[in-house]
């Protein structure tokens, strides 16, 4: 149903400088394996094989790292670090891989918009790959899935209850209760609103199920918050046409794209090793 996965990871990293200067964020490893390859793999577990990723051209390292390289893993295979690489090798045997470029930085929407040539007239999922999430059965990304299967032809999006001091990091958004549980239809969102102007505290995070309606408004609509082209804005428009549902995914989130956040996803790698590893 839901056939394409499209990872919008062409933005600078400020956040993680002076790393970032030569190596992508998304190329930080949690354990060994970088956060880029696990986004990959939720999709995968999500039944999707074909996968979109939006780079720049000082983010090459990503394209070459999904490359096969069957004589350098051969030359470094040790049984210490057999399972990713064993993992990393159905992820390239199993996965198409095409890489749209965002050279211009507009935002996430216009991020979204760069792989447009790369979809076709369906829904397509986008996955955030600075959100680290875990689930004990489905992925989120398949349980959005599951939610876009009852209610084709609308967007959904995966929604987190945040501390209200955190509210101005996030696309926060108006609800309505459905008969479903935590499952809400969206009738406004506000980006990076202010504690005392956010309608809530449940926060749009980095999973998506986007109709290709999406792809119409992103052309025409204008910049937004901080002159960049914000899906948040794209996804109102849809919301006050009844066309977005919110689901509050059952797992557990970890925001990678801060310091602390990284290391404390580092740290829940360690410390469910062995689970992780079968």
């Amino acid at each position: 149903m839901i056939k394409k996965c499209i990872f919008p990871v062409a933005g600078l990293g400020t956040r993680f400088l002076p790393v970032t200067k030569a190596i992508p964020k998304e190329m930080l490893p949690i354990g060994s394996t970088p956060l880029i390859e696990i986004g990959v793999i939720e999709a995968m577990k999500s039944q999707i094989n074909s996968m979109v990723l939006v780079i720049n051209n000082s983010k090459l390292s990503i394209k070459d790292y999904f490359q096969d390289d069957i004589d350098y893993i051969k030359k470094n295979n040790t049984s210490e670090i057999d399972f990713p690489v064993d993992q990393h090798r159905k992820v390239i045997s199993k996965c198409d891989f095409d890489f749209a470029y965002q050279n211009d930085m507009k935002g996430l929407g216009h991020a979204i918009l760069m792989a447009k040539n790369y979809i076709d007239d369906d829904a397509f999922s986008v996955i955030l790959p600075d959100d680290l999430c875990f689930t004990d059965d489905a992925t989120v990304l398949k349980q959005l899935i599951n939610i876009y299967s009852l209610n084709q032809g609308k967007c959904i999006v995966a929604l987190e209850e945040v501390g209200l001091e955190e509210v101005s990091k996030y696309g926060i958004v108006e609800t309505v209760p459905t008969n479903i549980e935590n499952l809400f239809s969206i009738s406004t969102m506000v980006e990076k609103p202010s504690k005392d102007l956010a309608p809530s505290r449940l926060a749009i995070i980095g999973r998506y199920i986007l109709t290709d309606e999406i792809f119409d408004i992103l052309e025409n609509l204008d910049p937004g918050q901080g002159g960049e082209i914000q899906i948040t804005d794209a996804l109102r428009i849809l919301a006050e046409q009844g066309k977005v549902l919110g689901y509050k995914f059952k797992g557990n989130r970890i925001d990678c794209g801060n310091m602390l956040g990284y290391i404390d996803a580092n740290n829940h790698y360690k410390q469910n090793y062995i689970k992780l590893k079968r």
